[in-house]
């Protein structure tokens, strides 16, 4: 279990991350702030504990490989980045800006630290299992953690890929599924009701386990049970909340593509701590 010094120091970063990503969006007038807010949690832990990447070597071959499937929530990403040294904050100002290095959705070519180029949403698990296998042909021990988001899985490629990759037994495969309940143009029990994800997943034999995607030690602890899984493909199912830490994000669908005006930015951000 983490120490609590270690949670806070994370829930801080998560909150810088989410203030950039406001910042992001408020400066291009454009972008996804729900998603990538509700991603954030999630993103920090994972390459704050457990990802082995080298900013200062970000074509590592032997490095971790993630793959942003949900790519549009490309703010969550560059924030982390940039806490973790692979971009600037001068790169965090060319967000959906032609010819920067943070383009609008995350793009392998532009931006160091990406392994994945994204763009309509269903093809990032198919991605991660030829990562995983080239692993495995390789003789690595690197892994392939790819994030899905809920209203992405109902696109009928995710299951076939789920299927290849209990076929292939690819234990170095580690998928989250973001479970904000909401996607581009509504709530997901409005577009396409999933039922129960994870009874899904485990279905396709998939090795399952469900958390609270805001608390960070569920999170932490859910990222060492990874490692536990064996020869299993393995999901973490994370009930999260579209919007997190803003209020007037929070559960609003109207924020899957909107950006903040001057003053939401102005009370997003007080919101989470950032200003007074």
């Amino acid at each position: 279990m983490a120490e609590d010094s270690s949670i806070s120091e994370l829930e801080a970063i998560a909150s810088r991350c989410r203030g950039e990503i406001l910042r992001m969006t408020h400066r291009a007038s454009a972008g996804h702030p729900g998603g990538s807010l509700s991603e954030t949690d999630i993103l920090v832990a994972l390459y704050t504990t457990k990802i082995r990447v080298d900013p200062a070597n970000p074509k590592w071959p032997d490095r971790d490989r993630f793959i942003l499937s949900k790519g549009h929530a490309s703010p969550g990403m560059y924030a982390i980045l940039e806490e973790q040294g692979f971009i600037s904050k001068e790169d965090l100002e060319s967000y959906r800006v032609m010819g920067g290095t943070c383009q609008g959705h995350v793009d392998m070519k532009w931006t160091p630290g990406v392994d994945f180029s994204a763009g309509s949403l269903g093809m990032g698990l198919s991605y991660g299992i030829g990562c995983a296998l080239a692993a495995r042909f390789d003789g690595s021990e690197r892994n392939a953690y790819v994030m899905l988001g809920d209203g992405e899985i109902q696109e009928g490629s995710v299951w076939e890929a789920a299927m290849a990759a209990a076929h292939h037994e690819l234990g170095n495969l580690k998928v989250f599924v973001d479970c904000n309940r909401i996607q581009n143009d509504d709530f997901v029990e409005k577009q396409m009701r999933m039922f129960d994800i994870a009874a899904k997943w485990k279905s396709f034999g998939w090795a399952v386990r469900e958390i609270d995607g805001h608390n960070m030690q569920e999170i932490l602890d859910a990222l060492d049970w990874f490692d536990g899984v064996g020869n299993m493909p393995a999901v973490i199912v994370a009930n999260t909340v579209k919007g997190k830490g803003v209020s007037f994000m929070e559960n609003n669908p109207a924020f899957h593509g909107a950006a903040p005006n001057d003053e939401q930015l102005g009370q997003g951000l007080a919101e989470l701590g950032l200003i007074q």
